[in-house]
């Protein structure tokens, strides 16, 4: 698996991969499109939101992740937050993230995540928050896979907290 920034080369895997989304009514944690999603756009606005730029309020500066396989293929998003704001405290954390509904069970969620921390360390990230529903079981898998304690249950969402330090 591969974790990088998307390109406009991946215009059709990537939009391929929504459309999988959509058509399985699938929610896409690590993905921010409205319903007139224009995929160069979004590539800039990913650019921009990297930077700090055009952020629309209550986000934070994010790099957007796609991870892909080695035809390829995407297999999902995962989107990390460089700071946090009290919104993502509570719900959200550093690192949102999904893989596409047909590739689901075969752990690219795991090595998603491992990637995506490898990242948020090389940004200066030393402590990760990750958050899940108490329901997901899969999620609260994936997170623990990778070293997450759990802190905290406000509501019905899961805090976790991996320490990028403790290698």
């Amino acid at each position: 698996m591969e974790l990088r920034l998307p390109t406009l080369a991946d215009k059709e895997a990537i939009l391929e991969m929504i459309e999988e989304f959509r058509h399985r009514n699938s929610p896409t944690d690590g993905f921010f499109a409205g319903e007139n999603f224009a995929y160069e756009e979004w590539l800039e606005t990913n650019t921009n939101a990297e930077r700090g730029l055009g952020i629309p309020e209550g986000f934070v500066p994010f790099i957007q992740y796609v991870s892909f396989d080695g035809h390829g293929r995407a297999l999902g998003f995962l989107n990390l937050r460089l700071r946090l704001n009290d919104k993502l405290l509570q719900h959200g954390g550093h690192i949102g993230y999904c893989i596409r509904p047909s590739e689901r069970g075969k752990g690219y969620a795991k090595e998603q995540l491992r990637l995506g921390l490898i990242e948020a360390k090389a940004k200066a990230i030393s402590r990760v928050l990750l958050t899940c529903h108490v329901d997901n079981e899969a999620s609260r898998r994936t997170i623990l896979s990778q070293g997450g304690q759990l802190e905290n249950q406000v509501g019905k969402t899961e805090q976790y907290w991996i320490d990028l330090e403790r290698e």
